[in-house]
């Protein structure tokens, strides 16, 4: 054949294939090979390192790998001067700050959470602040051109109940097809459980833990908030929400209120499958700590985004047209592989360019907008954003940790952490950290103190007793460890080595109370019209809760919810019926009791003998109720300069990388201020000490209570309106020096005294009392004559009862270190095994 003849042939074949672009048969064609890939993910069953064997794969890690040894910590990014950051404490001044950052947001949101509630009230009380939920604060800056990407957890059905099915389907039928902002939220679910497409892929244990928001490139918050349900909450922590005055004074609507002592969250999607009643029980209250912060880590928190998003895209949803690639400043051409951006041959939904306007136009980008050096850390790997395992967040703890001469102060949800090999299945290695401290601290004759706040039971429901607990007990079990119980936990390490661990190290957990005001007059306001509270207050959740929380699970959802009208009717009829009984039983006047006394374990609260009660003294008995206060938070403090926060627990599970994702940043401010350190002085970093003087204070109950409205509050708002107001005034000085003997007199007294009134009036457990399963029925005996959480004696005077809630300061209690210390725990069998240790620890 000539060449001429050779070269239209050429010609011929490629005005052929463009024919065939525009026919069905090309479709078909992308189609089987779409098809072919999908199916082709069964041979990862069998190449674990399917996505580091290629030679561009190898070139990405490599450059991955240079990167992180470039920084400290072995992190992504890098460490950052000059970045403006703000602390919140609890969950009503974080979500009412995020609620302002977001109605501002004019370009993009970037929100990762492991659940979100698209029913969540960012702002309370809900009847009168319903355009400040969540959705709704998210629907309008859609419909205002926003575009707006999420990331959540998709949970094992089986094991957990958040229903992130329900928030992708909630969020996406906000903006229906043909009205404003259609297309504009795009929420992505990941790990995928679908065996067909994912088999080689599957991960059910571990989950992506992240809790963070990136505005405009210009401002994040990270911490260990969701934007879901249970998170709310405030200084004084409330159990009670029951309003003889009015059901719409409500705090917590719906599934919002909840107690994960008594009753996990149960099918979310619908608010009526809460049972838990407000006139019986107590809420589980939540403590809580978040940052949000401008300059140069914002850039770092949205880099992570980019990365999870692009490798989610590639994992789930390569063959997904509503799910576009994300392209970035900074990480562009032959650096785009940093952030996962892939480019295949037949690519399905565009490429985007982030941010949408010129990163140079950030304030950040171009001066200093604070004082604090900052650096993000992570804890992620192959399975949950395709990188070669990174554990930064647990080498910044444990170098930080280490390096302390003063104090180290932890609050954690969890403490499951090794001094060496020996602690197998556990391998973080934050505990041995701590053990270097100690005994460097004890025989250099230093004062040296950590303090560490966890929870007393993890937050599963149950009776620690029940079978169905072994998996708590397992938790627990691994917690007293991992602190005292063995020669290889950290006392045992500490004491090995000639010094006293009981001098450094102290184990603390918090507890509130509360009285439920179900007065004497809206009980009869129930007979009299025949409906119980719990029906009104379902009533009042489908009022203002209604739209979008019902069960949403089709493919193309519509919004709007699938609850019948007639049942609409006979909910809004009970609440009618129960509101025409009001003036017969006296509650059309001001009602004298109050709705919730938690005000007076704190500073100028009051005395609870003082509290009026609008009935006989012996019926208030029964509504007097405690619970655990539930720590959440994730946050260590070091000698008043160092701080690290964000979503990372101390066990394994966050802090080895291969196992849960997440992301935290470790911060010191250079903005050093006057304070005092064990009555030498001493310039202390502002941020740090600062936020450590206020958790002490509320722990003692040395804050006033806050009030509802947080619209004049300095600590309510983003980190770019104004800094934190750090509440000066002789508590603030008091609390100054962390080693103080006053102080620490106040703290331990304090825990003493309430861990001894918790006993007595409602035999609180987990307790040092129970050492055996037999102790514990002589304790807390298992039978129905009384609900969880109430008095234990019902006959105690109610004087007394009074008198004794008076003396309670603040939260704090001892943790039980000997809790079933001459028992089994977590016997091995099915359920703790050699197989699923490492889903507990």
């Amino acid at each position: 054949m000539a060449p001429g003849e050779d070269k239209g042939e050429g010609r011929m074949f490629a005005g052929l294939r463009d024919k065939l672009k525009a026919t069905n048969l090309y479709d078909a064609k992308i189609g089987a090979i779409h098809l072919k890939n999908k199916v082709g993910k069964f041979g990862n069953l069998i190449n674990a390192n399917h996505r580091h064997d290629e030679e561009h794969e190898k070139i990405t890690d490599e450059k991955r790998t240079r990167i992180a040894e470039s920084h400290r910590f072995n992190s992504f990014a890098p460490e950052r001067d000059g970045n403006k950051i703000k602390w919140y404490v609890d969950g009503q001044d974080y979500f009412y700050a995020v609620s302002v950052a977001l109605e501002r947001a004019k370009e993009t949101i970037y929100i990762e959470d492991w659940w979100l509630s698209p029913e969540l009230f960012l702002r309370r009380p809900p009847y009168y602040n319903q355009e400040w939920r969540l959705d709704q604060v998210l629907k309008r800056r859609a419909e205002a051109g926003v575009k707006i990407y999420i990331i959540v957890y998709k949970e094992v059905a089986a094991a957990l109940s958040c229903n992130s099915a329900h928030t992708k389907h909630a969020l996406h039928a906000l903006c229906p097809e043909g009205t404003p902002g259609h297309g504009n939220i795009t929420v992505m679910r990941h790990p995928d459980h679908n065996v067909f497409e994912n088999a080689g892929d599957m991960t059910f244990y571990w989950a992506h833990h992240e809790k963070f928001i990136v505005i405009d490139y210009e401002m994040a918050f990270i911490g260990g908030l969701d934007l879901c349900f249970g998170r709310w909450d405030s200084r004084q922590h409330p159990l009670a929400d029951v309003h003889p005055a009015g059901v719409q004074n409500e705090i917590f609507p719906g599934q919002d209120f909840n107690n994960n002592r008594i009753m996990d969250f149960q099918t979310v999607e619908d608010w009526k499958s809460n049972e838990l009643s407000k006139a019986d029980y107590g809420r589980m209250p939540w403590h809580d700590v978040a940052m949000c912060l401008i300059g140069d880590c914002v850039y770092d928190i949205a880099e992570h985004f980019v990365l999870r998003w692009n490798f989610v895209k590639r994992d789930k949803y390569k063959r997904s047209e509503g799910f576009d690639w994300l392209t970035m400043t900074g990480r562009e051409g032959e650096n785009e592989d940093l952030v996962a951006v892939q480019r295949p041959k037949h690519p399905v939904g565009q490429y985007i360019h982030h941010p949408l306007s010129p990163l140079e136009n950030r304030s950040w980008s171009h001066e200093q907008q604070g004082t604090v050096h900052a650096q993000v850390v992570r804890s992620s790997c192959d399975w949950s954003s395709g990188i070669l395992t990174e554990h930064s967040i647990q080498n910044a703890y444990s170098e930080v940790i280490r390096n302390a001469q003063h104090f180290i102060y932890i609050e954690n949800q969890f403490f499951i952490t090794a001094t060496g090999e020996q602690q197998s299945p556990i391998h973080n290695t934050i505990g041995r950290a701590i053990v270097d401290a100690c005994v460097r601290a004890g025989k250099e004759g230093r004062k040296f103190r950590v303090i560490i706040v966890i929870p007393a039971v993890p937050g599963f429901a149950g009776d620690l007793r029940d079978d169905a607990a072994m998996g708590t007990r397992a938790i627990m079990d691994y917690q007293y460890k991992s602190i005292h119980r063995g020669e290889h936990s950290i006392f045992g390490q500490i004491k090995a080595q000639g010094v006293d661990p009981k001098q450094h190290v102290f184990i603390f957990n918090l507890r509130s109370y509360d009285r439920l005001n179900k007065t004497p007059a809206m009980v009869e306001q129930e007979e009299k019209s025949g409906v119980k509270y719990q029906d009104v207050q379902r009533a009042e959740a489908e009022e203002i809760m209604g739209e979008g929380i019902h069960s949403t699970t089709d493919q193309k959802p519509t919004l709007g919810d699938t609850i019948g009208d007639d049942e609409k009717e006979r909910l809004a009829d009970q609440k009618r019926r129960f509101e025409a009984q009001r003036g017969a039983v006296g509650l059309d006047q001001e009602t004298g009791s109050t709705d919730s006394i938690a005000h007076t374990a704190m500073l100028n609260g009051g005395k609870v003998s003082e509290q009026r009660w609008d009935g006989d003294l012996e019926k208030e008995k029964e509504n007097f109720v405690q619970e655990e206060l539930y720590i959440h938070g994730k946050l260590l403090i070091v000698d008043d300069r160092i701080v690290i926060c964000g979503s990372s627990n101390i066990n394994d599970r966050s802090q080895m990388g291969l196992h849960d994702s997440e992301l935290s940043i470790v911060m010191e401010d250079y903005n050093l201020m006057d304070s005092v350190m064990d009555g030498q002085p001493f310039r202390a970093g502002h941020h740090a000490a600062t936020l450590r003087r206020l958790l002490w204070r509320e722990h003692l109950g040395l804050l006033p209570a806050q009030p509802l409205d947080a619209s004049k509050d300095a600590n309510a708002q983003p980190v770019d309106v104004c800094p934190n107001d750090v509440m000066e005034g002789p508590e603030y000085e008091f609390v100054a020096d962390p080693m103080s003997d006053q102080v620490w007199d106040m703290w331990t007294g304090n825990a003493t005294n309430n861990t001894q009134i918790f006993r007595h009036l409602f035999r609180a457990d987990p307790d040092d009392n129970i050492k055996t399963w037999d102790d514990y029925e002589a304790f807390l005996p298992r039978h129905n004559k009384f609900k969880q959480g109430h008095l234990h004696d019902p006959f105690m005077p109610a004087e007394e009862v009074r008198q004794k809630l008076d003396q309670i300061k603040g939260h704090l209690v001892w943790m039980p270190l000997d809790f079933l210390c001459d028992a089994p725990m977590a016997e091995k069998g099915l359920q703790v095994n050699a197989y699923t240790e490492s889903i507990y620890t």
